[in-house]
């Protein structure tokens, strides 16, 4: 009699994911956190995150690429647009990425388990690098000390640092404190919790390309397409009309992506054929 391996049928339950997706945002947060305050571990972080800034910015001034002051002081004048980028920037992120994870599980299951890995892969490769390289983001280059948001800004940086091509005013606005936004630095969890200096690589460029490519097979008509793409692109803007990051950190985002899908994939693959393996090793009689 001729053994047939017995068809492979996975379920994904509902429940597993959401509880897989808690622990681990909350581990993030821990992680993410732990970074964010004035002293960790004898490293003086807003001096270090002031310093990679200037380093940032350097290499911008070097590619023709610094122009995000000039751009959010276009839009300052616009007091309705900025209180939009505000709100988008504090609800988009997790909101349509949280739309999107639930999309993928109703309507692409067969490869849900691969984005999700995507999306934890990148999210980790982000981790090591607000550890590595924390990054004061341009909207606190020009903040006293302490912010209006309850930090520490480029004004808590000595004189003689902060001299960067004989000019000690970056000019960038923080438009939260100065405009209000569905989230503040100087009160509530995010007075004491939230890491200020965690602004390399933006995961909120990461995380919108994520949704792209995560849904782009299943948005067959053009205006779906184009409202894919429109998200990344509304997204870039926004990080940096609000002084959130700069145009380096959301290459920094695509580069997590990339990464991230190389490994989620491969945990993917890897895992259907540890099961293919084992179902083989079980044939039926």
């Amino acid at each position: 009699m001729t053994s047939v391996a017995l068809p492979r049928h996975h379920r994904t339950l509902w429940w597993k994911e959401a509880l897989i997706v808690s622990v681990f945002y909350a581990i993030y947060t821990l992680i993410r956190n732990q970074f964010g305050s004035a002293l960790v571990n004898g490293v003086d972080v807003p001096l270090h995150s002031f310093t990679n800034a200037v380093r940032v910015i350097r290499i911008e001034r070097a590619l023709g690429l610094y122009h995000e002051e000039s751009i959010q002081d276009f839009f300052l004048p616009h007091v309705w647009f900025i209180k939009l980028m505000n709100t988008y920037y504090g609800t988009a992120h997790f909101f349509v990425t949280l739309g999107v994870f639930i999309l993928l599980f109703k309507r692409r299951p067969d490869v849900f388990a691969q984005w999700r890995n995507v999306l934890a892969a990148m999210t980790g490769l982000a981790i090591i690098g607000f550890v590595l390289f924390p990054l004061m983001p341009p909207r606190l280059l020009d903040e006293q000390c302490p912010t209006k948001n309850g930090g520490f800004g480029g004004a808590c940086i000595e004189h003689e640092l902060r001299n960067y091509n004989g000019a000690e005013n970056f000019g960038f606005v923080d438009t939260v404190a100065e405009f209000g936004g569905p989230w503040a630095f100087n009160e509530g969890p995010a007075a004491s919790l939230s890491n200020q200096y965690a602004a390399m690589p933006s995961l909120h460029i990461g995380w919108s390309t994520w949704c792209v490519f995560a849904l782009w097979p299943i948005a067959k008509r053009r205006w779906a397409r184009i409202a894919l793409f429109l998200y990344p692109a509304t997204t870039l803007l926004c990080i940096v009309v609000t002084g959130n990051h700069f145009w380096l950190d959301g290459l920094g985002g695509l580069l997590v992506f990339g990464l991230g899908y190389v490994i989620g994939t491969w945990l993917h693959n890897w895992n259907h054929r540890r099961l293919d393996a084992r179902m083989a090793s079980h044939p039926a009689l």
